[in-house]
């Protein structure tokens, strides 16, 4: 049977003759009811305070799965992205690796086409020089014949020629020494 502090205030005893005195026992008997209610409501508020403190652990060990979860996906983002980044890095690489490969490789053949333009000028340069030597030779010996003719009295001057249109000849012995602007490299 469970003793309640009411229990303990309403027993009553035996009266005898030689017995305890009432008033020291119904005194010491709401003393003990007194206490015994103090332990039960202490025990109550404790017993309040474990569901209380229950609660909240169970709570917080909510939040920390829900954290350890967050950590892991954080974890899981922070790796996918670091890996997301690696691979467009290396593909911006190979990327501008292609680009400077087809810049050189283009940059190789613009110069060898200046080189073979170039050599081609060149080549072109001597032929004219080449084919105006031979003319200007050949006015010359023109030159000196009709000179000849002219000290003669055979050949009018203004009448001789190969056909050609009339070369200033100082005009052209200066472009003959004269090679052009130079390039430096």
């Amino acid at each position: 049977m469970k003793l309640t502090p009411l229990d303990i205030r309403k027993q009553e005893f035996k009266r005898t003759m030689r017995g305890y005195d009432p008033v020291e026992i119904d005194t010491f008997l709401e003393m003990v009811a007194a206490e015994f209610e103090e332990v039960l409501k202490s025990q109550k508020d404790m017993r309040d305070r474990a569901i209380e403190l229950e609660v909240q652990l169970k709570d917080y060990r909510q939040i920390e799965k829900t954290l350890q979860q967050t950590l892991l996906q954080a974890q899981e983002t922070t790796g996918k992205t670091y890996e997301a980044a690696r691979k467009e890095a290396e593909l911006i690489v190979r990327e501008a690796e292609a680009k400077a490969t087809s810049s050189l490789t283009q940059a190789q053949s613009d110069l060898a086409s200046l080189k073979r333009e170039i050599d081609e000028l060149g080549m072109r340069k001597a032929s004219l020089i080449q084919q105006l030597r031979v003319i200007l030779s050949a006015e010359l010996d023109l030159l000196k014949t009709l000179e000849l003719g002219t000290a003669r009295g055979l050949v009018e001057p203004s009448t001789a020629g190969t056909g050609k249109a009339a070369i200033d000849l100082d005009s052209v012995a200066r472009t003959l020494n004269y090679d052009g602007p130079t390039e430096t490299h």
